[in-house]
């Protein structure tokens, strides 16, 4: 499976959670530390962990090693670690101030496919 697929997998599982404004940033040419970012946001924190549960039970469907999980306590902004992939799942207010997508303007969003109304 490429970074690509496992990117695509991991947010139509969020989408099938009712992830919000769920984007898929293309980071292959601008670091050296993962591929894909996958971001979502949740409407309270424990939509946030159900966002975070749904990401490693495609994981777990896909047979991908998670490296690590952090956040899971406050569940304001929770980071899944899946190397080529990782994932940033956010309340509202944690995601407007931590601004990944600004911070990451360069990099290309995915066109995602409309297959769940959470898909934007």
């Amino acid at each position: 499976m490429t970074s690509k697929e496992k990117a695509l997998a991991v947010a139509a599982g969020i989408a099938d959670k009712k992830g919000v404004d769920i984007q898929i940033l293309d980071l292959g040419e601008l670091c050296s530390f993962t591929d894909f970012f996958v971001i979502a946001t949740g409407t309270s924190a424990r939509h946030v962990q159900t966002l975070a549960d749904a990401a490693l039970e495609v994981s777990a469907k896909l047979g991908e090693r998670v490296l690590g999980v952090e956040g899971e306590g406050a569940a304001r902004w929770v980071l899944v670690d899946l190397g080529d992939v990782i994932v940033h799942l956010f309340l509202a207010e944690a995601r407007e101030f931590f601004g990944l997508e600004r911070l990451w303007g360069d990099a290309e969003a995915l066109e995602l496919p409309r297959v769940a109304g959470a898909l934007r």
